[in-house]
């Protein structure tokens, strides 16, 4: 009677394998913690006090329904250690999914098949759904504090944290996406700043850092985000008082750091000198602000020269017509003359010959 009460779910797959290999087994909730015993009795012991974040992930587009487990300190899985242990049930396996993306929408086999699937999307859910309120309470009777947190999927998007595009989605304390591996668990308590590179009217797309507040770690990026999610995230960073820049330029996010660790004044509106200076990470919008007034100036001055050049264009184009008309006006002048001189020429023979036919008759 006492092992019935032990809240269990059987035929769960655990990522990260143990083995090397898919991992099936079961999940327990006892007093102070979490046991997985998998087909071939491995163990895993997460404790309920290791446990930093708990996550619960209904299944709705993808093909899995899982419950995952951020840790504060790593546990060793197979040879390795890790942050995140996850537990999961694949509603549909991936390749007949992409099989059925395939079919004919009219096809009544088809049509059977996606209500058998949205019936056990929902019984799946359900089921997951109850045993994280019986794994809560366990934990509560035994004065353990354990949430599980959903996903909100109206404010996801979609980016490259790693090698792929993914959906990545909000939690009320992380930025996560839990379906692919590896995992990607941006702790929002962990977030200093937000900037957003290749920020222009032409992109489509765009890559968001996330600076954090230990300096001595790299900063993280999600690349290729749609531009039209943009919006939506800033938005979301307001609410969670997450402060954001954006820019035009991909910044040397190494020399950036490196910069940031050797300023003493960051935050200070001043330098050593007493000269203002842009405070904290408002440089990163100011170094881009000048790069975009500079340009804004090249254009202008391009602009000027392009204007003083088609003036001088046109002067030269005015000079060049005047010069073809003077010599045109020149060139008819001297076939005028050409023609004077022909006319006379004509006339002084003429005169020659009446002269010489006068001198004949008085002769």
């Amino acid at each position: 009677m006492r092992d019935q009460r032990i809240p269990r779910m059987a035929d769960l797959t655990m990522r990260p394998f143990i083995s090397g290999k898919k991992t099936v087994g079961t999940l327990e909730a006892h007093s102070n913690g979490l046991r997985f015993i998998s087909k071939k009795h491995e163990i895993i012991d997460l404790m309920y006090a290791n446990v930093k974040h708990s996550l619960f992930q209904p299944c709705e587009n993808e093909v899995m329904v899982l419950i995952h487990f951020h840790l504060k300190n790593p546990v060793m899985v197979g040879k390795k250690k890790t942050h995140d242990v996850q537990f999961s049930t694949e509603v549909v396996d991936a390749s007949v999914a992409l099989d059925s993306a395939r079919r004919s929408m009219y096809d009544p086999d088809e049509l059977d098949e996606e209500q058998r699937e949205r019936h056990l999307r929902k019984k799946l859910n359900e089921m997951f759904k109850e045993f994280c309120k019986k794994m809560e309470r366990v934990a509560k009777q035994h004065h353990y504090d354990l949430e599980f947190d959903i996903p909100y999927r109206d404010l996801s998007f979609h980016g490259v944290p790693n090698r792929e595009m993914v959906l990545i989605q909000p939690t009320v304390h992380c930025l996560v996406n839990l379906t692919e591996t590896p995992f990607f668990i941006v702790e929002l308590d962990h977030v200093e700043h937000v900037h957003f590179e290749r920020c222009t009217l032409r992109a489509t797309n765009f890559d968001m850092v996330i600076i954090l507040k230990n300096f001595e770690l790299a900063p993280l990026s999600v690349n290729a985000v749609p531009v039209q999610e943009l919006d939506a995230i800033q938005e979301w960073l307001t609410d969670c008082s997450l402060t954001y820049t954006a820019g035009q330029a991909s910044m040397s996010w190494k020399s950036v750091m490196n910069l940031v660790r050797s300023d003493d004044r960051f935050y200070e509106e001043t330098d050593e000198n007493g000269e203002p200076k842009p405070a904290g990470w408002q440089f990163l919008q100011a170094d881009d602000g000048d790069g975009e007034e500079g340009d804004e100036e090249d254009d202008g001055d391009e602009d000027y020269d392009d204007d003083d050049e088609g003036e001088e264009d046109d002067e030269d184009e005015d000079e060049d017509d005047e010069d073809d008309d003077d010599e045109e006006e020149d060139e008819d002048d001297e076939e005028e003359d050409d023609d004077e001189d022909d006319d006379a020429m004509d006339w002084d023979s003429m005169e020659a010959l009446a002269a010489e036919e006068d001198r004949q008759k008085r002769n």
